[in-house]
């Protein structure tokens, strides 16, 4: 299904839509629609690289590897920070994406500084810019908002001069094979152009909808474990099931949820087993909240609500006798989550 919309709605668009700057606001329509698609087949590589797809480890690396490999993302080094992030989920140290800043330290400061400058408002509109343009390739290319203990990093070069401490020896084959295939796809998008003698084809086709499918990453690795009410922790107080518990499922609605294979909500069972997948994963959502209703996190607010509440008020964290907290939360809109 997502393949078929993706790549169906291109060629469709490649045939019938002018790339004339009266239809301008139906090529943004397009990149809406087909960023949105391509998603799923975002999602369906994320499953690939957790073995939760099918089974037959080279068939899931197989698919993942050409899937994202398509979509600008290297399959294995991504693969290895990503299985981080789970195994360190919402550990204030030892985390991998989208860890917050600690109140006390440099970069720490400098941010509530920043916050306090500007304003909540002002300040929520530039992350959430700064995030869903530039956030995810800068992620991958030197680390930005990965775990402070492993310093700047990139997925696509796993030695100096970035530090090697995410990719040991064994991954450092794997994170070739990853860049090769981003390249492989950069190489065909150049050779397209050429042969196109015009870079909009690329621009128009290509481009917004990877650019919507960023965003739409983003949005979910951003909410899927950050919220006012939810805690980091350091040291002896992490433990796995604690971290996985901090994971917050969210209503994005039937349609978001078909094509984007639930992701969204059904994160917490996610969390706490990484190969249910994702055609199972709404009954052990079920489940999981009947099991363990004090620690099931599921967050009504309307998702865009939620994202500006966010982008507000939760950059840094300061230590509290439960966890890492965030300091100065803006509560005048406060919605209640169920936890």
């Amino acid at each position: 299904m997502s393949f078929v919309l993706t790549v169906g709605s291109g060629v469709l668009a490649w045939l019938f839509l002018p790339m004339e700057v009266a239809w301008v606001p139906a090529w943004i329509l397009y990149a809406v629609v087909v960023g949105t698609f391509a998603t799923g087949l975002w999602v369906i590589a994320h499953e690939c690289g957790h073995r939760a797809f099918c089974t037959g480890t080279r068939l899931q690396d197989s698919v993942g590897f050409v899937l994202h490999s398509a979509l600008l993302v290297p399959y294995f080094s991504w693969q290895r920070s990503h299985a981080i992030h789970h195994g360190k989920t919402n550990h204030v140290i030892e985390g991998e994406t989208h860890v917050p800043k600690r109140m006390g330290t440099e970069k720490g400061n400098s941010a509530l500084a920043l916050q306090r400058r500007l304003g909540p408002r002002a300040h929520g509109v530039l992350t959430i810019l700064g995030r869903f343009v530039a956030g995810w390739p800068l992620y991958l290319l030197v680390g930005a908002t990965g775990g402070p203990e492993r310093g700047m990093t990139s997925h696509f070069w796993p030695s100096e001069p970035f530090s090697s401490a995410l990719f040991p020896d064994r991954w450092v084959r794997k994170v070739r094979w990853s860049t090769v295939g981003v390249l492989a796809t950069l190489l065909v998008l150049g050779s397209w152009s050429v042969a196109a003698r015009s870079v909009w084809p690329v621009l128009a086709l290509y481009v917004g909808p990877y650019l919507v499918c960023n965003m739409w990453l983003v949005a979910y690795t951003w909410l899927q474990h950050t919220d006012e009410d939810v805690p980091h922790y350091a040291d002896d107080d992490w433990t796995f099931v604690r971290g996985a518990f901090c994971s917050i499922d969210r209503p994005y609605g039937r349609v978001i949820d078909l094509l984007h294979h639930r992701i969204g909500s059904t994160h917490v069972a996610h969390h706490l087993h990484a190969q249910i997948p994702h055609y199972h994963a709404a009954e052990a959502t079920r489940a999981i909240a009947q099991a363990f209703p004090h620690l099931y996190r599921y967050d009504p607010t309307p998702v865009p609500a939620a994202l500006w509440r966010v982008a507000k008020n939760c950059h840094v964290v300061s230590p509290t006798d439960d966890g890492w907290r965030f300091t100065e939360p803006d509560t005048s809109h406060r919605a209640e989550v169920s936890s």
